[in-house]
């Protein structure tokens, strides 16, 4: 076998893994998003001020948001389930530290400290949990699309054949979560009117970047005969078509539909889409081909996977729009935040229980063919995620209550702290201050240039395959590669970050 036909080999014909592991690999980002916090908070108490150098700021980014990642998906995933207790841990014994000193200084009891909390009123113009949320789904899909190709990564988390859950199916579909999240539907204010059609008029000509990379990608992969999966999309397709296709559709859809029924429209996608699978030939088209034999003859056949997962990933971005006109709803406390932060857990049981019977009833998850399962389960994931994120704010919120004037990157601002604080000497500080202060952070820098990261890490990854014969590798080799190759990536963002730099120009 040539070394082309190897590495397609190699990420193909697999079944994923079960939705507990899944399940307790998300619970990494926000455990480590957490350490971080809870580390710049200590450096504030013992030095008095916030971590100015760039180059510590970007080392503790990295080491301690990207490369227990890198290490979690190679090396330490046979304890994966081990890590989260690690951290959570790790992250606990640094908080009663910070809160032994605090004690000390201020003397108040910690039943007072939870009521004050409660009071506190957030900064309801920006909700950090999607920043983060979107920024960790990129730079997870940057981590696995290279790490995938090396024998370190566990064949279980690549994108199964036809069914299961691999950690990198779902990671298709929450980019489309993502997306959604900050959408120009659900970005709009209530009270603007603006023509129907006016929102998709604009996404016609914002997509168009994405349909330029699609096309450039689909070039170059056949120029230089780089390795593919053909039953991931297809002989022609790939995901930035997918991507560009479904924000169409779904503006087109929120133009005729009203927006806050975005989930009725997803629900009566998802379930004719899955009707047709289970009732006509679709089905046996979409898996073996018009001629049973696997055939791609004709643009239809050649693409199906692609084509006609559109309609699976269009229920979860029209799915993912309604969460996002919820999440935007005006809730400036954080009471407000703890009951949603229960709506989130009461939907994601809600999804786990759906998601039981609808396999048993149709057939397992399938990102191939996007099928309801694998809308329901995606969501599922999705909600999870994004309430380990809200909790994991929450609790940073809670922590710089404790100590006066210290600020966290990408963290809620606490804008008008209960009056009584004041008094006790934990003020918590007001808005506007930790915008003076500017702190450097990885996760503003990738947000900033989210589609140039994602595309930087697809050339890299490219690169990388040509140049080195990643299937033979050794582990320490492989670990090198891949934290030299997130670096840089990382590096690159915030370069640009550090000069202001946003390369958008549609």
């Amino acid at each position: 076998m040539s070394q082309k036909q190897l590495k397609e080999a190699f990420i193909s014909n697999l079944n994923g893994t079960s939705l507990l592991e899944i399940s307790a690999g998300l619970s990494l980002p926000p455990l480590c998003l957490l350490c971080r916090g809870l580390l710049l908070i200590l450096h504030y108490l013992h030095h008095g001020k916030p971590v100015s150098s760039r180059t510590y700021s970007l080392l503790l980014d990295f080491l301690v948001l990207v490369s227990p990642l890198v290490f979690s998906c190679t090396v330490l995933s046979p304890i994966i389930f081990f890590i989260p207790v690690i951290l959570a841990a790790f992250c606990a014994a640094i908080f009663s530290r910070i809160y032994s000193q605090t004690k000390w200084k201020a003397r108040v009891p910690l039943g007072q400290i939870v009521k004050e909390f409660q009071k506190a009123r957030l900064d309801p113009e920006c909700i950090p949990a999607i920043t983060v949320f979107r920024v960790y789904v990129n730079v997870l899909t940057s981590i696995s699309i290279l790490a995938v190709d090396f024998p370190q990564y566990p064949r279980r988390y690549a994108k199964a054949e036809t069914y299961g859950t691999g950690a990198m199916d779902l990671g298709v579909g929450a980019f489309i979560f993502g997306n959604a999240l900050v959408c120009p539907e659900v970005r709009q204010k209530p009270h603007r009117t603006q023509p129907r059609f006016s929102s998709l008029a604009r996404q016609v000509f914002s997509v168009w970047p994405l349909i330029a990379l699609g096309v450039g990608r689909l070039l170059s992969v056949k120029s230089i005969e780089y390795h593919e999966h053909t039953s991931e999309y297809g002989v022609h397709w790939n995901f930035f078509f997918t991507l560009a296709l479904v924000r169409l559709a779904a503006s087109l859809l929120l133009a005729i539909f009203p927006k806050h029924k975005a989930w009725l429209v997803a629900l009566a996608v998802a379930v004719l889409y899955q009707l047709l699978l289970s009732t006509t030939s679709l089905k046996t088209f979409i898996l073996h081909g018009s001629d049973g034999r696997g055939s791609r003859l004709g643009f239809l056949d050649a693409n199906r996977e692609g084509l006609f997962s559109l309609f699976g990933y269009l229920a979860i971005y029209l799915a993912s729009v309604q969460v996002g006109l919820w999440l935007l709803q005006r809730r400036s406390s954080v009471r407000g935040w703890l009951e949603a932060l229960g709506g989130l857990a009461l939907a994601v049981l809600g999804l786990w229980a759906l998601l039981q019977p609808c396999q048993a009833g149709t057939e397992p998850v399938s990102r191939r063919m996007a099928n309801l399962p694998f809308c329901a389960w995606v969501l599922a994931q999705c909600l999870l995620l994004l309430g380990f994120f809200v909790l994991a704010d929450l609790s940073l919120v809670f922590t710089k209550l404790l100590v006066k004037g210290c600020s966290v990157p990408c963290c809620w601002k606490v804008v008008q702290p209960p009056d009584s604080r004041k008094k006790q000497g934990m003020e918590a500080e007001p808005v506007g201050r930790q915008d003076k202060l500017s702190q450097p952070c990885l996760i503003s820098a990738i947000n900033k240039n989210q589609l140039l990261f994602f595309l930087l890490a697809n050339v890299m990854t490219g690169a990388v395959n040509i140049l080195i014969d990643t299937i033979h590798s050794k582990a320490a080799f492989t670990l090198c590669i891949l934290h030299g190759y997130m670096f840089f990536n990382c590096l690159i963002m915030y370069i640009l970050h550090a000069r202001n730099i946003v390369l958008k120009f549609w």
